[in-house]
């Protein structure tokens, strides 16, 4: 059986996602760079895992060693992060920083992957943030580089078709690991909940319901697409 690939499987959203998919009786296989909490995670949804360290090891050679006897059904790069600052304090080095976690691995994953996927006609789903499309102050970086994935997941959707689909969901702010400095006063969390027209933080699974649906064949003609996860924040405030 053809298998969903997660990178960034003890995330928040990736770990939602992989539990989604396995009460689906998809099957997955997940990759992370902590060893202990994707030991744990595949002991618990029954499923094969591999240690990656997107900014450690090389990716080309863990994808050949690992995934080359895998029919892969798809991919999804659950891994980011959240880099805000003024732009008057930022350097070049926080840029590039931030492609090296958010863009350049994709790259050479579906470098990788891309034969297998063809032969399977798999899907990809990639990860942006509301704030491509809303401009907010201090996110210069994280908006740069999310729009970077965004424009490469219209180019590479229209390179895949009909073959490989390509799809990206924009979350806004989401109740995740890497949100906790942000979220950890409750007023500002108040106050960020509030400025949705859904009056709520998302959620992990909102996120991760969305990219279940880009990856299975329930989305089979659907690719190009950058979908807002966001409670109406991109489009009605």
């Amino acid at each position: 059986m053809s298998k969903y690939l997660i990178f960034g499987a003890t995330g928040s959203i990736g770990s939602s996602l992989s539990e989604q998919l396995y009460k689906s009786n998809k099957e997955i296989h997940i990759i992370g760079k902590d060893e202990v909490e994707i030991k744990k995670l595949s002991s618990k949804l029954n499923c094969e895992y591999t240690i990656l360290d997107v900014l450690k090891d090389n990716i080309s050679e863990t994808i050949k060693n690992n995934f080359n006897n895998i029919d892969v059904a798809g991919l999804a790069y659950c891994i980011g992060s959240i880099d805000l600052k003024p732009l008057k304090i930022s350097k070049k080095e926080d840029f590039e920083k931030c492609m090296d976690l958010n863009f350049f691995p994709i790259i050479e994953i579906i470098k990788g992957l891309q034969n297998n996927l063809k032969t399977n006609n798999g899907s990809i789903v990639l990860f942006s943030t509301v704030a491509v499309k809303k401009g907010f102050t201090n996110h210069s970086i994280i908006s740069s580089v999310k729009g970077a994935i965004e424009g490469l997941t219209v180019s590479l959707a229209a390179e895949f078709a009909p073959n490989i689909k390509v799809n990206c969901v924009a979350p806004s702010i989401t109740d995740s690991k890497m949100s906790q400095t942000i979220l950890k006063n409750k007023l500002i969390t108040e106050g960020i909940a509030k400025s949705h027209p859904m009056k709520r933080i998302g959620k992990p699974e909102d996120s991760a319901s969305m990219a279940k649906f880009l990856l299975t064949e329930e989305s089979s003609w659907i690719t190009g697409q950058i979908f807002g996860v966001d409670g109406g924040k991109s489009s009605l405030n």
